[in-house]
């Protein structure tokens, strides 16, 4: 179901929406620039985010950003230790929710 070869497909979806396309662009393009966060982390951190919400379109995309602003393969393996302990922290304190004193 997914191949990267769909993702050339957005430009089908900017011919029919291209404002909501080039917002989203811009967004996107604030959002991951250098600032307080250097590029580095903010790949790491949307890697982790891709992991949790397990977009594999997300996890090629980011690995290859992270990778291009100098992680290491440690520092990705870490990454996917914090999103696998975030995930299994939100299914424990939603747990919460169905336990019974």
């Amino acid at each position: 179901m997914y191949d990267m070869a769909n993702l050339k497909k957005l430009e089908l979806l900017a011919k029919d929406a291209p404002a909501a396309m080039e917002a989203f662009k811009a967004f996107d393009k604030a959002a991951m620039a250098d600032g307080a966060i250097p590029v580095k982390y903010k790949e790491l951190i949307a890697l982790a985010v891709a992991l949790t919400t397990q977009c594999p379109y997300c996890l090629e995309v980011h690995k290859r950003g992270a990778e291009r602003a100098g992680a290491t393969q440690q520092e990705i393996a870490e990454t996917v230790f914090v999103a696998m302990a975030l995930r299994a922290g939100g299914a424990l304190t939603h747990g919460t929710h169905i336990v019974h004193e």
